[in-house]
């Protein structure tokens, strides 16, 4: 069993480093041609069809770069697609889904006290709001709206705020910034797997058959890159979310969620009017610091904004170990936390302590302080899923016990 155990831990860092790598693949090369598009300039004597082009310099050499927005002439010999990098960092993230959170579903996917439901149907609840989700941008896209970028980023953004709002109210807080960012990045992959690639073979098609090419697919083509563009800061936002309790295990956040949205949607606008050189829209900065004050305003607000009893905020704490507060800590700890956090963890399925953090003696307790007070008091990180039932009093004695010996 335990040779099992170490083997699937190093199965999930395995899938965990390919879906970093292929990420920054396909976000390197999604940027990259953004900022190629934005920066295109024309000029008299362009190739007939030529939209614009550009001059790059590069590893000691210069390149020189046109764009036709349909499609040249005839098939050019040789044709670079780009999708891989797409597919391979859907597929490793899919991957990572499934060996993390549905092999650990009662740990990491179910929370009873968000909604008691059994590791099953929470893993087909998983699978439905990313399919789901695909479907409704699909549908906003080809039916609602159409054309109307803003309006429908405007819209796009109504419906990832009420999936914020839905997801917390599914599973863990982990889990539910997890899946909006898998959905987030579904929709990224779908457009390219379902509307990109498959546009351009019809426009290649055309090309190979001497017919003159649609311009609609490159404009379809064109709209949907622009959202992938748009939401790929968020969405790396989402996926390193789960290192950071005090985002994704607080009361407000769904709110946290949906505001680092705009942050990346205000960023990416930023340097998208840089490379079109049309400005230097430096208010994007200000707004997106305030609306991140916000956040973590949000993630530490007084519980008696949230309707939780006040009495959750009482304790008073004095000076860590030395405090009269420490051997409550300790009881609270010892049987809320320590049976993982051990030398020898006695919980079932766990050998070692997670991220070698022993809280099974006084020294250990005070030395991870800081961490307890973020993951077990201030957020609802710890336990997982609360699967060791700390209560909010339990929680308040951790906060107040912190913050007195500060």
């Amino acid at each position: 069993m335990n040779e099992f155990a170490i083997f699937w831990d190093w199965l999930s860092f395995a899938s965990r480093w390919l879906h970093v790598v292929t990420g920054i693949a396909w976000i390197g090369s999604s940027f990259y041609f953004v900022a190629l598009d934005l920066g295109l300039r024309q000029r008299p004597g362009l190739p007939a069809g030529a939209h614009g082009e550009e001059w790059q310099v590069h590893g000691g050499g210069f390149y020189h770069i046109q764009k036709y927005l349909v499609a040249p002439a005839e098939m050019p010999e040789h044709l670079t697609w780009f999708k891989w990098e797409s597919y391979a960092t859907w597929m490793s993230g899919f991957a990572m889904l499934c060996i993390v959170y549905y092999a650990g579903a009662d740990l990491f996917l179910v929370d009873p006290s968000v909604l008691d439901i059994s590791a099953t149907t929470a893993i087909v609840l998983s699978l439905g709001t990313i399919a789901g989700g695909w479907l409704v941008y699909d549908l906003l896209c080809r039916v609602l709206i159409g054309r109307h970028d803003i309006g429908l980023m405007v819209l796009l953004y109504v419906f990832l705020v009420f999936l914020s709002w839905g997801l917390t109210h599914l599973f863990t807080g982990r889990a539910a910034f997890l899946h909006l960012g898998a959905i987030t990045a579904t929709i990224m992959s779908a457009n390219v797997f379902l509307v990109i690639i498959p546009n351009q073979k019809i426009v290649v098609a055309d090309l190979i058959a001497g017919r003159k090419p649609d311009p609609k697919y490159g404009k379809i083509a064109k709209q949907r890159s622009l959202h992938n563009n748009y939401l790929t800061l968020p969405v790396l936002f989402l996926m390193l979310s789960n290192h950071y309790p005090l985002a994704f295990a607080t009361r407000f956040n769904w709110v946290i969620a949906s505001l680092v949205f705009l942050i990346g949607v205000l960023i990416r606008h930023y340097f998208n009017t840089r490379h079109a050189n049309k400005g230097n829209p430096t208010w994007t900065w200000l707004v997106a610091a305030i609306l991140f004050v916000a956040i973590i305003w949000l993630s530490t607000v007084p519980k008696l904004l949230t309707g939780e009893p006040q009495a959750a905020l009482a304790g008073e704490g004095q000076k860590l170990v030395a405090s009269a507060d420490f051997p409550a800590v300790r009881d609270t700890i010892g049987g809320r936390c320590a049976m993982c956090h051990a030398a020898e963890p006695s919980w079932e399925g766990i050998y070692h302590a997670p991220k070698g953090v022993m809280l099974d003696t006084d020294a250990g307790i005070a030395a991870n302080a800081r961490e307890i007070y973020l993951q077990a008091g201030r957020s609802h990180a710890m336990p997982p899923a609360n699967v060791t039932q700390i209560s909010d009093k339990e929680r308040a004695l951790l906060v107040s016990w912190f913050e007195g010996a500060r």
